[in-house]
């Protein structure tokens, strides 16, 4: 009895191991995907990644990065703003700069004010002034030398009449007078002749320095406003008011890096892709005239015909599309340039990643 329930525990067992034996073999039924992946259009087509951006006649997207530090005061425009050239974009704290500006401005009116008042020299209050005391020299030569004559007739009708001290101090008096009547009359035409022209050339280069000076400031000044270098859309503004930015852009809490303060591009009526073809599909492309590509918009099934525009002939790592600064030596890739017409139903934005098929040989 006992060998008999034996043998019946080890079939159930054994029933049991190869059931779970069964049971862990299976393979789950695979997920359905998401998206049908697209189908490559042509017979040897080249399969790329493609980042749609603004329709550019060269290069990218428009980085702005400010050529000057502080915080921002103010920002004047939205992203999505569609912009002109020379329009303000945000502006930068300038109290600093602005009253360095007002100061030099102030020195450089000082300057050009002295120099005007050189060139007027000479002054006809001055002139009167000097004039007056060569009037009053003369007058004084006059009366020394009335004195002197009266007092040499004297003693030559009577010696004894006037002492030999008096006549020398006349005489003395008289030669005194006749001196100052020299010094004055060097001082009249000292101040008639106006002002050294040495003097002159000397205010005219400060003037010009503190002018430049003045010009150099106002320029720097007006770096604190950004505006736009060109006609576009502002795509992103990666910073804020009380946001401090410097000439290394804006820092990105989110990437943890610098980026630029402001990106702008082209508006969406064309907009263009930047396939990246791997350096070892490079040598199946087809000739550039005759070369055509399919784009294809992830999670749909619709896809845009392409038009190709150019090449960048430089293969590079492919960080667009990582964002490793650091690649393999085998992960490079050429870019090559397409443009497309914005669809009207279908949403595409600049920065999205596209599939894109292209023709080879």
């Amino acid at each position: 009895m006992r060998s008999k329930i034996i043998f019946i525990v080890s079939g159930i067992g054994l029933t049991l191991a190869l059931a779970s034996a069964y049971i862990a073999g299976q393979q789950p039924k695979p997920l359905p995907p998401a998206f049908n992946p697209a189908a490559n259009p042509y017979s040897k087509g080249i399969y790329a990644q493609g980042i749609i951006e603004s329709s550019q006649p060269l290069g990218e997207n428009i980085n702005i990065y400010p050529e000057v530090t502080g915080p921002i005061t103010e920002v004047l425009v939205g992203e999505g703003a569609t912009v002109h050239k020379g329009d303000p974009l945000l502006r930068i704290d300038e109290s600093v700069q602005r009253a360095t500006v007002e100061q030099l401005l102030s020195q450089a009116e000082a300057a050009k004010t002295m120099l005007a008042e050189l060139k007027a020299e000479p002054r006809r209050e001055n002139l009167d002034v000097v004039t007056a005391q060569v009037d009053n020299a003369k007058a004084s030569l006059k009366n020394a030398e009335d004195q002197l004559a009266k007092q040499e007739r004297s003693f030559s009708i009577d010696p004894k009449s006037v002492s030999r001290d008096a006549l020398d101090n006349s005489r003395n008096a008289e030669r005194i007078a006749a001196t100052n009547l020299e010094v004055f009359d060097k001082q009249y035409a000292l101040t008639k002749a106006g002002a050294w022209i040495y003097d002159i050339q000397n205010q005219e280069k400060q003037y010009i320095a503190l002018s430049k000076a003045y010009a150099s400031a106002a320029a720097l000044l007006a770096k604190y406003t950004i505006r736009a270098p060109a006609d576009g859309v502002v795509r992103s503004i990666q910073a804020t008011v009380g946001s401090y930015v410097s000439p290394q852009g804006a820092y990105d809490s989110y990437t943890q890096g610098m980026d630029p303060l402001i990106v702008m591009g082209a508006p969406d009526d064309n907009m263009q892709v930047r396939a990246y073809i791997d350096e070892i599909l490079i040598d199946r492309l087809a000739d550039p005239s005759k070369l055509t590509a399919e784009m294809f918009i992830r999670g749909t099934d619709k896809h845009v015909t392409l038009t190709f525009v150019r090449m960048q002939p430089f293969v590079s790592p492919k960080i667009e599309l990582s964002d490793e600064r650091q690649e393999l030596v085998d992960v490079r890739v050429l870019p090559v340039i397409f443009r497309f017409a914005s669809p009207k139903n279908l949403n595409v934005y600049p920065g999205e990643l596209v599939d894109v098929y292209v023709s080879a040989k």
